[in-house]
């Protein structure tokens, strides 16, 4: 090959390679795995603000949302704006906050994942319209979350929040 030929043809593999790349960062992020940034501190001690977490967008295409599950949605009175918050009841429960615990059905929801000493008051009793969730914040008493603007409807879910990859030292798995 000539100087001009090889210059071409291996600018013209630099560019097939970006271009591929390009279009296999945007299917993953419209499809499978999109990064967020915690903004709040709403889902403290979870998640702290400016922790940057990443969101299986596909897993409910296989499973339905469990309890517990900390996912990100569109909100519902603004749907331009990302929230995340915990499942915390389903479609067709009733859920009642009693003495900072949440009953479901009746019986004392466990949530080792809220800190020992939280208020966060009474509420409900409620049930839940089937296809819609209740979400709550894991800082329940600084979260504007289902209590507030009601039950989510499933439509408004993106995904299921499972890792922080930043900042390092808090990176790991989200429960």
């Amino acid at each position: 090959m000539k100087g001009n030929q090889r210059l071409w043809h291996n600018l013209t593999e630099i560019l097939q390679t970006v271009a591929i790349a390009l279009m296999l960062s945007f299917i993953i992020r419209l499809f499978l795995f999109q990064p967020f940034y915690i903004p709040s501190s709403s889902m403290e001690p979870t998640l702290r603000p400016g922790d940057r977490i990443l969101v299986n967008k596909f897993i409910y295409h296989f499973q339905k949302p469990r309890r517990g599950d900390v996912i990100v949605f569109r909100f519902p009175l603004d749907p331009q704006r990302d929230f995340i918050k915990r499942i915390i009841a389903f479609g067709g429960e009733t859920l009642e906050v009693k003495n900072n615990q949440v009953f479901i059905d009746g019986r004392k929801l466990e949530e080792p994942y809220l800190p020992p000493d939280i208020r966060f008051g009474n509420y409900g009793p409620v049930t839940i319209p089937e296809g819609y969730y209740f979400v709550m914040g894991d800082n329940r008493s600084h979260s504007q979350d289902s209590r507030f603007w009601g039950p989510l409807n499933r439509k408004y879910i993106i995904g299921k929040a499972v890792l922080i990859f930043w900042p390092w030292f808090r990176a790991g798995l989200i429960r």
